[in-house]
C-alpha cells in the first residue's frame, strides 16, 4: 500500500499539467499512487498523460463524462489506496520535498496534516505567501478554532493531508452539481478530526493566470456561487448535528460560514444583493456573529442597517 494518493482531476489542463505532474512525480520518497481523473478533456490533456505514463509506472489514470470537480475528487477517492490522500489541481504545483517533510506526522496517524500555500504567477514567482496558524497536534475543535480567523484558505483541500481511513470512516464526500464544494465539506472534516497539526511549511503553489481572471469575470457564475454558498451553509448546519460538537466548537464553524458569506456581498450588484441579504435574514445568520471583538460587533449592527451602508462600512472593518 502506498503512503500517498495524490488526486489530480484533469480538465483541459494542457497548459500547466507537465509542471503539476513533474512536481509530484520527483518527490524526494516516490512511495506514492498518482491518480489522474480526467474530466472529459476535449485538449491535448490525454496526450501528455499517455507519455508520462510510458515513464512512471506509480500513474493510475481514469477518464469519464465532465460532470465537474466535486464529482472528480469523489471518483478519485474512490480509487485511492493510500494511507493519505493529497489534491493538486492540474494548473498549480507542489514542493518535491512535500511527502518526506511530512513523513513524521504520517507515522503519527495524524487525521489531517496541514501545509501552507503560496500564490504564485504562470512563471513560478511567489506573489502572496498565505499566513495562518503554526500548531503541533490538536484535536479538530481546537484546530478550527484556532484557523478560522487567522487562514483564508482554510477550506481549499488542497492544503492538507487527509488520512484515509479517517476520510472513509466518515463517508465524506463533496457535494456534487454546486460550486464552493470545498467550503462546503473541508472545514468539517477538519473540525471532526481527533488530530490535527499546522505547519509552518509553503508546500502548494497556487498558479495565478489569465485564465483564472477571466474566469472569474463570469458574473451569472458568481451569482450561482453566491446560492450555492448558502446551500452549502445549510448542508454544514445539518451535518454538524451529527458531530456531537462543543458549544464553542458549533458556534465556531457557524461564525466561519457566516463570514465567508457575507464577504460575498461585496461581489454582488444591488438586485442581487438584495436577494442575498434576504437569506441571510432568513436563516437568521446575524446570531451567529457572536460579539468577541470589534469587529464582529460591527458586523452584527451593519447587517441590521441595510445593504448600502453594509457594503460602505465593511470596506473599513
Amino acid at each position: 500500500m502506498p503512503i500517498l494518493s495524490v488526486i489530480v482531476p484533469v480538465y483541459n489542463s494542457e497548459k500547466g499539467l507537465k509542471r503539476c505532474l513533474d512536481s509530484i512525480l520527483n518527490q524526494k520518497n516516490d512511495d506514492i499512487e498518482v491518480i489522474l481523473v480526467d474530466d472529459g478533456s476535449n485538449d491535448s490533456s490525454a496526450n501528455i498523460i499517455q507519455q508520462y505514463m510510458t515513464q512512471f509506472a506509480q500513474i493510475v489514470y481514469y477518464t469519464k463524462e465532465h460532470t465537474g470537480v466535486a464529482d472528480t475528487r469523489n471518483y478519485g477517492m474512490s480509487k485511492a489506496k493510500g494511507e493519505y490522500i493529497l489534491f493538486v489541481d492540474s494548473d498549480d504545483y507542489i514542493d518535491t520535498n512535500l511527502l518526506k517533510r511530512l513523513e513524521y506526522f504520517i507515522e503519527k496517524k495524524i487525521d489531517v496534516i496541514k501545509f501552507k500555500i503560496a500564490r504564485v504567477n504562470e512563471g513560478g514567482e511567489i506573489q502572496e505567501k498565505i499566513k495562518g496558524a503554526i500548531f503541533d497536534t490538536v484535536s479538530g475543535e481546537e484546530a478550527f478554532k484556532r484557523l478560522y480567523s487567522s487562514d483564508e484558505l482554510l477550506d481549499s483541500p488542497c492544503v492538507y493531508l487527509f488520512r484515509r481511513e479517517y476520510i472513509e470512516k466518515n463517508k465524506f464526500q463533496f457535494k456534487v452539481g454546486t460550486y464552493h464544494e470545498d467550503f462546503g465539506l473541508v472545514p468539517i472534516i477538519v473540525i471532526h478530526a481527533d488530530t490535527v497539526v499546522s505547519l509552518d511549511y509553503y508546500a502548494y503553489f497556487y498558479v495565478q493566470s489569465k485564465d483564472s481572471i477571466t474566469r472569474n469575470n463570469n458574473y451569472e457564475k458568481t451569482i450561482q456561487k453566491m446560492r450555492d454558498s448558502l446551500t452549502q451553509y445549510d448542508t454544514m448546519l445539518k451535518k454538524i448535528k451529527s458531530l456531537s460538537l462543543g458549544k464553542l466548537a458549533e458556534e465556531n464553524i457557524k461564525i466561519f460560514y457566516t463570514n465567508a458569506i457575507l464577504q460575498k456581498l461585496r461581489e454582488l450588484k444591488p438586485k442581487e444583493q438584495r436577494e442575498y441579504i434576504r437569506e441571510i435574514r432568513k436563516r437568521g445568520m446575524i446570531r451567529n456573529i457572536k460579539i468577541r471583538d470589534g469587529k464582529q460587533f460591527l458586523k452584527r449592527i451593519i447587517l441590521n442597517i441595510s445593504i448600502k451602508s453594509y457594503l460602505k462600512l465593511t470596506k473599513k472593518v
